[in-house]
C-alpha cells in the first residue's frame, strides 16, 4: 500500500491515530496478500556505491603445527568454506565489495522490521506474528544503521554497527530499534555511545518519507578508516602509553566458551609478561578502554569482550585468540588483515563441558610474533 504522509497533516493526536490506523490497513493486507518477500534493498528509487570495493592477499595467520587438525567444529555463521584452513593458511585473494546506500521511499518501521508492499527488512530478530504496532514518528528522512546481528551480540554492535554510524550521520537522522524486553539496550552501550558522540534516534514504530540502508559488511579501506577514527575517538578520553598486553576474561558469559584454566593462564601472563588482566563484566568502559590503550598484544578466549581491545589495537599490534576445538571462528581474522594488525590463535582440548588450552602452546605462539 502507498501512503500519502501528506494526509497526516492535522494535530499531533489525530496524526498518530491516523498513522497507526494505516499501519494496521497495511499489516492486514499484507498479509492477506500472501506474496513473497523481498528484500526492501531491492526496491530503492536510488542505490550508490560509497566506497569502492578492491582486491588484497590475505597474510597467514600465526598458529603453531597440528593445531589445525584439533578443530571439529567452527561457526558456519562466519565460515563461507569447509574448514578454517584456507582463511588461517592465508594468501589467498580476498574480493571486498564496495560499500553501498540504498534510498527508499514511504517505509513502515513496525516491532523491528521494515515494510513497503510485500518487500521487508529486518533490523532485529524476526518480529512477533501479530506485532503490537504504535507508529507515533512520522521523520523526513532518517538513516538506519543498526542490523539484525548488532541487535543480538554486543560485539557485532560494536565492531560493525557503530562504525555504519558515521554513514547513517551524512545521509539522514541516524535512526535504530529501540530496545525491548527480550533485547534490552547493552549494558555498556550508552558509555561507549557518549565517548563515541552517537546520538541516535531509537524507534519502536515510525513512518518514513525517506530511508536510507547500507551494506557495509565489506572490510574496505572505507570501513578500515571509520574504525580507525572510532578507535582514536575511544583513545582521546585516556591518557596511556605502549605495554606489553592485555588478557581479557570471558569467563561463562554469552554463549558457553568455557576455558577451564582461563584464570590461570591469564595470571601467568601478568607475572611473566606483565600483561594486565581484564574483566570486561566488572568494570565501567572508561577503565576498559584505559586498560585496554597502548597494549601490543590483546589475547582471550574467541568472543565479544575481545573488541575492547580489538578497538584499541593500533596497526602492527597483536591478536591471539583461543579457540574451543568444536566451534573455531576466524572473524577477528578479516577485521586485523583490514586494519594491518597480526592474528594468532591456540586450539584447544575438550575437557568436562569446556576445554583447556596449553601454556606453553600460548607461550610459544607468542613468540611467533612480530616484535
Amino acid at each position: 500500500m502507498e501512503t500519502d504522509a501528506s494526509n497526516f497533516s492535522v494535530s499531533a493526536a489525530e496524526k498518530h491515530k491516523r498513522i497507526s490506523l494505516a499501519a494496521y490497513t497495511f499489516m492486514a493486507r499484507k498479509r492477506l496478500a500472501r506474496k513473497t518477500q523481498i528484500d526492501l534493498k531491492n526496491i530503492a528509487t536510488k542505490s550508490w556505491d560509497i566506497a569502492p570495493g578492491e582486491t588484497s592477499i590475505s597474510p597467514p595467520a600465526y598458529f603453531l603445527p597440528n593445531q589445525l587438525e584439533r578443530v571439529t567444529g567452527w561457526e558456519a555463521r562466519f565460515f563461507p568454506y569447509v574448514h578454517p584452513a584456507r582463511t588461517m593458511q592465508g594468501r589467498q585473494p580476498v574480493e571486498e565489495g564496495p560499500t553501498r546506500g540504498h534510498l527508499i521511499k514511504d517505509v513502515w518501521l513496525i516491532d523491528g522490521a521494515l515494510y513497503k508492499h510485500n518487500a521487508s527488512h529486518w533490523l532485529s530478530l524476526k518480529p512477533n506474528k501479530f506485532p503490537r504496532i504504535v507508529v507515533e514518528n512520522e521523520i523526513d528522512r532518517g538513516a538506519a544503521y543498526c542490523t539484525q546481528n548488532g541487535n543480538t551480540w554486543f560485539g557485532t554492535w560494536l565492531m560493525e554497527d557503530c562504525v555504519t554510524y558515521a554513514l547513517a550521520c551524512d545521509e539522514g537522522i541516524p535512526v535504530t530499534t529501540a530496545p525491548s524486553a527480550k533485547f534490552p539496550l547493552f549494558t555498556q552501550a550508552p558509555a561507549y555511545e557518549d565517548w563515541l558522540g552517537m546520538q541516535p534516534l531509537r524507534l519502536r514504530g515510525a513512518f518514513f518519507r525517506e530511508l536510507v540502508l547500507f551494506d557495509d559488511l565489506s572490510n574496505n579501506r572505507s570501513r578500515h578508516l571509520r574504525y580507525q577514527a572510532m578507535g582514536e575517538k575511544l583513545l582521546s578520553h585516556v591518557r596511556y602509553s605502549s605495554h606489553p598486553g592485555v588478557f581479557i576474561l570471558r569467563g561463562g558469559d554469552g554463549d558457553l566458551r568455557l576455558l577451564r584454566n582461563e584464570l590461570e593462564l591469564a595470571e601467568h601472563l601478568r607475572k611473566t609478561r606483565g600483561f594486565r588482566v581484564l574483566d570486561p563484566l566488572k568494570t565501567d568502559v572508561p577503565t576498559i578502554v584505559a586498560t585496554c590503550a597502548g597494549a601490543r598484544v590483546v589475547i582471550g578466549v574467541e568472543g565479544s569482550q575481545l573488541v575492547h581491545g580489538v578497538n584499541v589495537l593500533p596497526p602492527g599490534g597483536s591478536l591471539l585468540t583461543l579457540q574451543p576445538p568444536n566451534r573455531f571462528v576466524s572473524y577477528y581474522k578479516f577485521l586485523t588483515d583490514r586494519d594491518y594488525q597480526h592474528f594468532g590463535f591456540v586450539v584447544g582440548t575438550p575437557e568436562g563441558n569446556g576445554f583447556k588450552i596449553s601454556l606453553e602452546e600460548v607461550e610459544r605462539t607468542l613468540d611467533l610474533f612480530p616484535d
